[in-house]
């Protein structure tokens, strides 16, 4: 008598049950991962909604700092600080 079927079929049917017994942890597994995708989502979308904003506060600063930089160097020419309102812009436009 070959005992290589009944084997067969135990090892199927061990694996299947193991297979059921996951199915609730790998449905928490699933709406885990869906609630971080929206997390994501909501996060890019913050994100793309900031960045115009963030981009045209560093060029503001930025040039801020360039004009500081030649009033401290006219000042030590002993030329009197020019900064004309060219100068305070980058030529951006201030997102909406």
């Amino acid at each position: 008598m070959d005992l290589a079927l009944p084997r067969r079929l135990s090892r199927a049917a061990r694996t299947a049950a193991h297979a059921v017994w996951s199915l609730p942890r790998l449905t928490v597994v699933l709406a885990e991962l869906r609630d971080a995708v929206k997390q994501i989502e909501r996060l890019v979308t913050f994100a793309t909604q900031e960045l115009p904003e963030l981009v045209y506060q560093l060029e503001q600063v930025r040039e801020q700092l360039a004009a500081i930089e030649r009033r401290l160097a006219a000042q030590g020419n002993g030329e009197p600080p020019r900064v004309s309102r060219d100068e305070r812009r980058s030529g951006s436009p201030r997102p909406s």
